[in-house]
């Protein structure tokens, strides 16, 4: 399937993206591969085959969640431009 550089530009335009002339030649010809084997892909017969979200097996990386001994609130503002009443204090950012 080929994409044209009216459609990159168009989908850059949408993005809110300035692209240059070299990028809309690249990302029209890359665009153009990637839906070219999609279309590849939408030919091979995967009835019965289950979905997955990886080939691999894996298991839970993440440590149990348990309380563990922390800075003091003292030492962890020691360092704060402002606090107040034990919390860290920032600029307003709204008006």
């Amino acid at each position: 399937m080929q994409i044209s550089k009216s459609d990159v530009e168009h989908v850059a335009k949408l993005a809110r993206l300035e692209i240059t002339e070299t990028e809309r030649d690249a990302f029209s010809k890359q665009l153009s591969a990637i839906l070219t084997y999609v279309e590849q892909l939408k030919t091979l017969d995967t009835e019965g085959v289950e979905p997955t979200a990886t080939v691999l097996e894996q298991t839970n990386v993440f440590r149990e969640d348990k309380a563990r001994p922390s800075l003091s609130v003292e030492k962890a503002l020691a360092n704060a431009p402002e606090s107040e009443s034990g919390h860290f204090r920032v600029p307003r950012i709204l008006e």
